[in-house]
């Protein structure tokens, strides 16, 4: 409750909470919302302005740009959540176990954190591409094979302060079971920590999987995705920008807003940073995954 009363303070942060959540409602009900068949092929409306009857226009093949725009939200938006939220679950649960049990688990798990984040996230996930193929499910599985040892090396640094805590020790003493602190003290505590990681990772997220649609190597025509949409309307840039203009400010929209929460979301579980700009609690947050990398290393 401390959190959401200094969350609704932030005017940028319900602004872009509104965003998010309207965002994610349309994807989810895009049947209801959007006004035509995102797929519908008519070549008599071909490269139309925008109408009434189609409010932002026309693509090449004459299909709706304003639903397919919508159905686009959940390729782009719903399914790297969801990509997020098994390479949060998998690794966390990862970074738990090493931060808490030490000893031969730690290794273990950070050893397999060292092979899979020795390589490059686009280098691997272009290899996963070459060995699988071009596709949408590809691209999300090397996600969550590249973000779970990442989640699992910074969430463990962070279960490693807690436990040196004197609860903690005592809680063991008492012959509490190591389930029970895990659940009770231990996930309540990291809880702002994953919420910072979580949210500004979804930002890049979005960003790269927009980046592999317009390369040709995401989701396939005719499924509509906001990256592929302006690598269709690419051909037609300087006589048509417009087309770009709707894909375009939805990624950089739904991106800012991602950003400004997650700086929000460290501002209000942190009300030392409450007096700090916005440039300063960026700053300050670098500086927080630089040094949970840098732990986590260690």
């Amino acid at each position: 409750m401390r959190v959401w009363r200094n969350l609704r303070r932030d005017k940028l942060a319900v602004t872009s909470l509104i965003i998010l959540v309207s965002t994610i409602v349309l994807g989810i009900f895009a049947p209801w919302f959007a006004p035509h068949d995102p797929l519908k092929v008519n070549m008599t409306l071909r490269y139309n302005t925008p109408s009434w009857e189609y409010l932002l226009g026309n693509d090449h093949l004459g299909r709706c740009i304003l639903s397919r725009l919508i159905y686009g939200i959940r390729p782009s938006v719903l399914w790297v959540i969801a990509a997020l939220a098994v390479s949060l679950i998998f690794g966390g649960a990862m970074g738990f176990l090493a931060g808490y049990f030490r000893g031969k688990v730690d290794a273990l798990i950070m050893r397999l954190c060292d092979i899979v984040l020795s390589f490059p996230g686009y280098v691997m996930t272009l290899a996963i591409i070459g060995v699988f193929g071009v596709g949408l499910t590809n691209i999300l599985i090397a996600f969550i094979v590249m973000k779970w040892a990442w989640f699992a090396r910074m969430i463990r640094t962070a279960v490693m302060q807690y436990t040196e805590s004197n609860y903690i020790r005592f809680s063991k003493a008492a012959g509490t079971s190591s389930t029970r602190i895990i659940f009770k003290h231990l996930l309540p505590l990291t809880l702002s920590d994953i919420a910072v990681l979580a949210s500004s990772s979804l930002g890049s997220m979005i960003l790269q999987i927009s980046g592999f649609s317009f390369l040709g190597l995401g989701i396939q025509a005719p499924s509509p995705e906001w990256g592929m949409m302006l690598n269709e309307a690419r051909e037609v840039m300087f006589t048509r920008p417009e087309l770009m203009l709707a894909p375009g400010i939805a990624i950089i929209l739904v991106v800012t807003s991602f950003n400004f929460l997650s700086d929000a979301l460290q501002k209000a579980m942190d009300p030392k940073l409450a007096g700090m700009k916005f440039k300063e609690r960026r700053a300050r947050r670098n500086i927080f995954m630089k040094y949970k990398g840098e732990e986590a290393v260690r």
